[in-house]
């Protein structure tokens, strides 16, 4: 059976059953392609050089930050800095971008999390992107370990655990398979123990409600559908032509592994795919 799909590549979405089992697929214009059942095979990617801005979808010929034009990179709160590093939260020194979509947005609750990708790592996340946060990393293993008011404490927090953990996923160790397995719960209770006088300090600075700590979390585990991890590292990349033709060994968190390399999807978000492949 013949698989054609094209359209604007918005984005690559994962999901996981109770098993930790990840499936993915992905949002071409307002078509939806199931991709589990394409690993293993031989598959056709397309980009004919069309790109449109994912926020005002004005045509572009060249993206910014993963899909967007470069005046919404400038204009757009979620483009701003803070998004990267919440501590530096624009709304709450009164020059957010949009002070309306700071409040939807940053002026919720997060969670702080550790994972295990190529390491163990701190991160945060919304209550809206869990477990998807954890997918999109390519983790093996997640926890969530405090929540906390808003955006801007959860940079505090994330700044206070980057002393003892790192706060980057390698992504080349990601993809070349597994990391061996991690007890987060201990691990959650060792950083605890160490930076309680500093968690305590923060808390007060906010009237002992910015922190809400989840001793009843458990340990997600994920199990990505890779049926061969690359020994070594190399992008695949298209030819003059926009074509690439290769089969898909596995997928994960925002990769797509290839016979002949890997490639970060979130770099063509925007622009107009074409995929092809025979189940």
């Amino acid at each position: 059976m013949l698989i054609q799909r094209a359209g604007q590549f918005k984005k690559m979405l994962g999901q996981m059953d109770d098993q930790g089992q990840v499936s993915y697929s992905l949002v071409l214009g307002e078509d939806r392609l199931e991709l589990n059942a394409l690993i293993g095979k031989s598959i056709s990617l397309h980009l004919n050089g069309v790109i449109h801005c994912l926020a005002c979808n004005r045509s572009v010929k060249k993206s910014y930050q993963q899909g967007y034009c470069f005046p919404c990179t400038q204009t757009l709160a979620q483009c701003d800095i803070c998004i990267l590093r919440p501590e530096l939260c624009h709304y709450r020194k009164g020059t957010c971008r949009e002070p309306s979509w700071g409040e939807s947005h940053c002026l919720k609750s997060h969670f702080i999390y550790l994972a295990n990708s190529s390491g163990i790592k701190v991160g945060i996340t919304r209550g809206t992107n869990i477990p998807t946060r954890w997918i999109d990393q390519g983790a093996s293993q997640a926890l969530p370990i405090l929540e906390v008011k808003e955006r801007y404490m959860s940079g505090l927090v994330e700044v206070l655990f980057k002393s003892e953990v790192a706060d980057k996923t390698n992504w080349r160790k990601m993809l070349q398979g597994n990391p061996e397995s991690v007890d987060l719960l201990a691990l959650r209770d060792q950083l605890f123990a160490k930076l309680q006088p500093e968690l305590h300090k923060l808390d007060a600075q906010f009237n002992g409600q910015a922190l809400t700590y989840l001793p009843e979390a458990k340990v997600l585990e994920f199990h990505y559908p890779v049926v061969e991890y690359p020994t070594s590292i190399k992008k695949a990349d298209f030819d003059e032509q926009g074509v690439l033709n290769a089969t898909l060994l596995g997928i994960k968190g925002q990769y797509w592994l290839f016979d002949r390399g890997v490639m970060n999807m979130r770099n063509l978000l925007g622009q107009h795919l074409s995929v092809e492949a025979v189940l």
